[in-house]
């Protein structure tokens, strides 16, 4: 009873979060602004790694959150140099 409630949540959790990715790709692709673009990045990246861990939960393998923290380290340091980047003009001083 409690794995089908378990693949059951899981199921609608990565179907939730695919729509958002998609939400955010949209905000990417077609925001006004330069500043709108990264946070349509920071979203795409937060659910694709939140994503991963839905994975990981279902299946019961370590790698997709060992991707996942990949995931958001990475995404983070890219947020970061943008805002950088659109603040100052460059990234290394």
């Amino acid at each position: 009873m409690s794995a089908i409630i378990l693949f059951t949540a899981v199921s609608i959790a990565q179907l939730m979060l695919a729509a958002a990715m998609a939400i955010a790709f949209v905000r990417m692709f077609r925001g006004p602004r330069a500043q709108d673009r990264i946070i349509g990045l920071d979203a795409l990246y937060v659910n694709a790694m939140l994503l991963l861990v839905t994975f990981g939960i279902g299946t019961g393998r370590v790698i997709y959150f060992e991707a996942a923290l990949v995931i958001g380290m990475l995404g983070f340091v890219a947020t970061v140099a943008l805002a950088k980047f659109l603040m100052r003009g460059e990234v290394i001083e």
